[in-house]
């Protein structure tokens, strides 16, 4: 890829702060941490079973779009000849397109309480994928491979996974060379299962009609840049480190 021969002074800065970023991510989590775990685990298991149906439906539909469609390949016009910071600039424009576009979404399906905020499920996680799918273009991978596929699964798993189960994912993108070459599927409920109890307690507000709109909004917005700043950082490292 041209602009990646040589580490320049946006390169080595942007390395520094994803090797920052990767021994967060590999740290365990504080007791208040832990705790405030422990709690969203018992409400979530007085959630409804149709939220956690919709989660689990949306969650395996996506799975199978992301391995064998092209439902979330969008042309992306990113050059060549690019450096790395310009993809970097454009990563970020898109991902304030899609944070906008999200919030939107949250907004307006947390007005309608609990039958358009169970809507948002599904219309969010397109969202992150479209993302995702995006993001891998323009940092120049070719998103039509499955094993590229399944790098992309493996990023949103380190952005939306328990602490244990993200460092394995972590691992597995950081070794990604060895590791690609040592499975060939993904297990989808664990992924559907960590992706819903990562959900914030507070998403959950989004189906309280009227006040939903709020949170819907706020919790998009965070989630989006969950996400972002997890695709970053695991290209950064994939990209830079080898140099």
């Amino acid at each position: 890829m041209k602009g990646l021969n040589e580490m320049g002074q946006y390169e080595q800065e942007a390395l520094r702060e994803a090797l920052i970023w990767k021994r967060k991510m590999e740290r365990n989590s504080s007791m208040i941490i832990k705790g405030s775990k422990q709690i969203q685990t018992k409400i979530n298991e007085k959630i409804p079973q149709k939220v956690h149906r919709t989660i689990t439906d949306s969650v395996r539909k996506m799975m199978e779009l992301s391995l064998t469609s092209s439902s979330y390949i969008y042309s992306v016009d990113a050059k060549e000849y690019w450096t790395f910071e310009e993809r970097e600039r454009e990563v970020k424009r898109r991902l304030n397109q899609y944070r906008k576009t999200a919030m939107v979404e949250g907004a307006g399906t947390g007005a309608g309480g609990v039958f358009l905020g169970l809507a948002d499920f599904p219309m969010l996680l397109s969202i992150k994928m479209k993302f995702l799918f995006d993001a891998g273009q323009i940092y120049g991978i070719d998103v039509r491979r499955y094993e590229e596929r399944m790098f992309l699964l493996h990023t949103f798993m380190v952005a939306y996974s328990s602490e244990e189960k993200r460092r394995k994912a972590l691992y597995v993108l950081v070794n990604w060379e060895q590791e690609k070459l040592t499975f060939n599927h993904m297990d989808w409920q664990t992924l559907q299962q960590e992706y819903r109890d990562s959900l914030d307690v507070v998403k959950m507000l989004q189906l309280v009609p009227g006040f939903g709109a709020i949170v819907g909004a706020w919790a998009n917005r965070k989630l989006m840049n969950q996400l972002g700043e997890t695709v970053m950082n695991v290209y950064r490292l994939r990209l830079l480190q080898s140099k």
